[in-house]
């Protein structure tokens, strides 16, 4: 595996993107959008899921129903899901601009998470990026 997957390497907890058949990551493509200080917002979550926090609150980290989860900073939300326990591969991001997610946001996660646990059943999620 090589290091682009790899967004954060907590102690407990390792945060990966998710990159698509196409080599493709929304949610990277997302982040490195994002202005220096928002990114930091995102970073220290970050810090906190990969080093074990069992639970942040719902302000920062909510279960969004069918296994994913939304890492929240501000407006802006990172949808994920957890992999084999020590690892939360975020599959997608937007900026929350109404109460509610989109529900096409949540089908792009939903179908990401199984694009990545048939590819790495198939032996060929990291070998092909």
């Amino acid at each position: 595996m090589t290091n682009k997957f790899i967004a954060h390497k907590g102690s407990e907890v390792i945060i990966e993107w998710y990159f698509n058949e196409r080599g493709e990551s929304s949610a990277l493509k997302y982040f490195e959008k994002l202005s220096t200080s928002r990114r930091k917002k995102i970073v220290h979550l970050w810090y906190l899921l990969g080093g074990g926090v069992p639970r942040l609150n719902k302000e920062k980290f909510r279960y969004e129903g069918n296994k994913i989860y939304a890492i929240k900073a501000s407006q802006d939300r990172f949808l994920c899901f957890f992999f084999d326990g020590s690892k939360i591969i975020m599959t997608n991001a937007y900026e929350k601009k109404s109460a509610k997610m989109p529900k096409r946001v949540k089908e792009k996660a939903l179908n990401a998470r199984k694009s990545y646990k048939k590819r790495c059943q198939e032996g060929t999620y990291y070998e092909k990026q």
